[in-house]
């Protein structure tokens, strides 16, 4: 058994006090490490760097640590148990490590445990005390991890199987607010923190849906006997992280259900796609995953090219529970695969990466994303996505309705169960391609491996859905949407924001207007043919222009005033809106669960 134990003396300071407890130490000197990455977030965050004091001590006198690389560390122990303390800075508010202060404590255990190399594989046992500071008095725990000899949302000691066990339960710790409900006989938790305002009654009605279609889908029982969702609420987020019992959310305010509010709005509908999202992740990637991530190396990158299947397919479901939960409607959900096709078609690096090198390449340009981005990469969550719409509509019309991707995450799932079973690279075209009773190699590697465009417009027509394009009607447009407006006949190539004193260039699209005429992100525009504008102002004028039109543009580049002419391009027909042409139509009807 291994023994670790986390407080705090002092929560404004942001730090935990951790200490573990070793009862058979390597006697040739005992390695010790902290994971440099956590999974489900595909980019190298060493964690150590908040790592401090370190100390080791045995039964009688202290010893030295010497440091191997930036997350190991070796100790030699002469005799007996060996005791390890140290401190972990936390002021992360993310999902991904730790956070502390004096409102609340959350934290991954990847971030703030360290791994006992050689073992690994034993059970361990983490005391989690409250801070003793009178601010804290009220505060109560949130996990998913066991219970040893701790009352239910109190601090006390928890158990795990192994180390990765012990990683994959954060914890929250604070004044919170629970709100209960049970799924296909699984109790689940909802724990919101923060400030916030919300119908709690419904919020527990809603997810209970999506939990439920989640589980029947798979099939039952569930792989957990209970769920927590943990919620932190914010002025302004959104993010979450899948976990095997649980998942970290972000949220902002407006996303949560208001009392009296009768109806989904576009802010709740993002939220419950979140929700829906990271429960997916209970089987797809947390349970079924690549055979590279079985088990997972902590230490460095681990490439896949299957990350478009993994975040990809998982976003694809994630709404699409919702209208086949009854949450939305076909109309709400037809407009989020609208938005989604639009957010591809815009960026120009659709053409010049792959899902499949988008999946790969994660850890450097996926997760580390500059001005540049739209122009040289896809996204394997949008663009993946649409590969798992164009599949399932493929197989739903090769097979008159009779097979679709749902049949093949089900094999997947079973292949888990019965045989324990990791993903290969191939192994979904070929379970495809099975399912299907026909040979779509062409097809898969068009989709996965190629940068032409997808053939999505032309399957979703023929189940029944009218694909139209029209030009962006603003600059914060996402598409989706029909609109009454005039549509703007020029593109101005930029995507611009509100700046200190004036507009600022946040990214330019390839060849476009702003990138011809010389200007860049970070330049921020002071004027347009002598006249100061504001990003309003600029929305009208582009609205009123025409191709080819001249302006002159002032703008500053760092301290350097510029003047440059900007000749407008005309606008893309970049925006997809898709409708049922027939909501009796037999195809469409089955694929949304009408």
């Amino acid at each position: 058994m291994i023994r670790y134990q986390i407080s705090s003396q002092n929560p404004a300071s942001h730090y935990f006090d951790v200490a573990i407890h070793i009862d058979r130490p390597d006697p040739a000197g005992q390695r010790l490490r902290l994971p440099n990455w956590i999974p489900g977030s595909y980019m190298i965050r060493d964690f150590a760097r908040n790592l401090l004091e370190l100390r080791a001590r045995d039964e009688k006198e202290s010893l030295p640590i010497r440091q191997i690389d930036k997350s190991n560390w070796q100790v030699s122990a002469k005799s007996g148990a060996l005791v390890i303390e140290y401190k972990v800075y936390a002021k992360d508010l993310s999902v991904r490590a730790a956070h502390l202060d004096h409102t609340h404590g959350y934290y991954n255990g990847s971030s703030v445990f360290l791994e006992v190399v050689g073992h690994a594989d034993r059970p361990c046992e983490v005391l989690i005390e409250k801070p003793p500071a009178e601010i804290c008095s009220g505060w109560r725990l949130a996990t998913s991890l066991k219970r040893k000899q701790a009352e239910p949302f109190d601090f006390g000691l928890y158990e795990a199987l192994d180390y990765d066990d012990l990683i994959d339960h954060p914890v929250e710790m604070g004044e919170f607010v629970r709100v209960d409900f049970e799924a296909c006989g699984v109790p689940h938790d909802i724990i919101l923190s923060g400030r916030f305002e919300c119908d709690e009654e419904r919020l527990a009605v809603d997810l209970r849906k999506i939990c439920e279609h989640h589980i029947r889908f798979f099939g039952e029982p569930a792989p957990m006997d209970y769920y927590q969702f943990q919620v932190m609420v914010v002025g302004d987020g959104y993010g979450g992280l899948e976990h095997r019992a649980s998942t970290s959310l972000i949220a902002s305010r407006d996303s949560l259900p208001k009392p009296g509010q009768d109806k989904v709005d576009d802010d709740y509908r993002e939220f419950l796609g979140l929700c829906s999202h990271e429960y997916f992740h209970t089987w797809n990637v947390k349970r079924i995953r690549p055979e590279v991530y079985r088990p997972y190396d902590l230490q460095r990158e681990v490439y896949t090219d299957l990350l478009w299947a993994f975040e990809g397919i998982t976003s694809y479901y994630d709404d699409l529970a919702l209208v086949r939960s009854g949450l939305i409607g076909a109309e709400s959900y037809l407009e989020l695969l609208g938005q989604t096709m639009t957010r591809v078609q815009r960026g120009l690096g659709r053409s010049r990466q792959s899902a499949a090198e988008s999946s790969f390449n994660a850890w450097t340009k996926f997760y580390k994303q500059d001005e540049n981005a739209a122009n040289a990469i896809v996204s394997y969550y949008a663009k993946g996505c649409l590969i798992a719409a164009c599949i399932d509509l493929k197989m739903r019309d090769l097979s008159a309705g009779r097979k679709s991707l749902d049949d093949v995450m089900r094999r997947l799932w079973r292949d888990f169960v019965e045989h324990d079973q990791g993903v290969a690279s191939d192994r979904i075209q070929q379970l495809v391609c099975e399912l299907a009773g026909a040979d779509l190699g062409s097809f898969l590697d068009g989709l996965i491996y190629g940068t032409g465009d997808l053939p999505l417009g032309g399957l979703l027509e023929a189940t029944g859905i009218d694909v139209t394009r029209r030009a962006a009607s603003n600059l914060q447009d996402k598409g989706g949407k029909e609109v009454s407006d005039a549509l703007p006949r020029v593109d101005f190539g930029a995507m611009l924001k509100a700046g200190e004193s004036g507009i600022a260039i946040q990214r330019v699209s390839e060849a476009g207007s702003a990138q011809t005429a010389g200007l860049a992100a970070g330049d921020e525009i002071i004027a347009v043919d002598g006249i100061k504008l504001d990003l309003g102002k600029l929305e009208k004028k582009i609205q009123r222009a025409q191709p080819g039109d001249r302006w002159w543009v002032h703008a500053f580049r760092r301290d350097e005033l510029h003047l440059v002419e900007v000749v407008l391009q005309p606008a893309a027909e970049d925006s997809f809106v898709l409708k049922l042409k027939d909501p009796r139509t037999d195809q469409s009807r089955a694929w949304l669960s009408l």
